[in-house]
């Protein structure tokens, strides 16, 4: 069905709006608004935004290289807005697939060249008083007066990264602190056959507590709900090493889960 000319003034209407408005500057310092121009013999010809029609004016009156020259540049910062538009919708598409690759269930992804492996929780004892006892996974442990350290079985991990500065996706269960954290020798005759997580200082009476943990300096970026990016900002020196989630010490209780890797050459 042909279309009537009142409707093809509508459709034209909406691109007659989005093309770029041209400032066309006098030699006395005004300017007129204009959709586009031309020369032609003595004249410019212009479209004039205000009043929607052609019109012409004597050369001599017209400012030609400062009119060129804005032109150019407003068309410089038009191409820059387009290329970042189009950089930010490369990296929303991008930040879809990166969290559509990662596993739903929470837990610590390393990014392993092009594939991810998934890290192994860490059993984690809780020893207080010469008393020793396994810590469940973000099971309260009850805060009592005196030391309490938090250590792994083993000297070294199973879990061997020959990367100075590995990555790693962090998908927490609820809202918790994260970290990467270097994991020191234990103490004692058995000091080669664990490694310390944290130690703990609850002073009696005040119920004050202190942590000690030898977090390491990283970078974190939320990629996705309850979902972060975490990597060292420094490279990191062979050694043992862990992810963990945990939540501080808060009335008389304290949470946590490791994982644990060793970093080597």
């Amino acid at each position: 069905m042909p279309l009537s000319r009142r409707s093809l003034v509508f459709l034209l209407a909406p691109l007659a709006l989005a093309a770029p408005t041209i400032r066309l500057y006098l030699k006395d310092g005004e300017f007129h608004l204009v959709r586009e121009y031309q020369v032609v013999g003595d004249r410019v010809k212009f479209y004039s935004v205000e009043r929607g029609d052609w019109e012409e004016i004597p050369l001599d009156l017209v400012d030609l290289k400062k009119t060129k020259a804005t032109v150019a540049e407003n068309e410089a910062e038009t191409k820059k807005l387009v290329e970042a538009e189009r950089e930010e919708m490369a990296a929303e598409r991008e930040a879809k697939r990166e969290i559509a690759n990662i596993p739903s269930e929470p837990g610590v992804y390393w990014i392993n060249g092009d594939k991810l492996e998934t890290l192994a929780v860490a059993e984690v004892n809780y020893t207080v008083d010469k008393k020793r006892r396994l810590l469940k996974a973000l099971s309260p442990i009850p805060m009592v007066a005196g030391k309490a350290v938090l250590e792994i079985d083993g000297e070294a991990s199973p879990r061997v990264i020959r990367e100075e500065r590995p990555e790693f996706y962090f998908r927490l269960a609820r809202e918790e602190r994260l970290a990467i954290i270097r994991l020191n020798p234990g103490q004692g005759k058995d000091k080669k056959k664990t490694r310390i997580v944290e130690k703990i200082n609850i002073m009696p009476v005040v119920n004050e507590i202190t942590e000690e943990l030898d977090e390491i300096e990283s970078f974190r970026r939320q990629v996705g709900e309850l979902l972060f990016k975490i990597w060292p900002t420094k490279p990191l020196e062979p050694g043992e090493y862990a992810m963990i989630e945990y939540s501080p010490a808060v009335d008389g209780k304290y949470s946590l889960q490791v994982w644990d890797f060793s970093v080597r050459k």
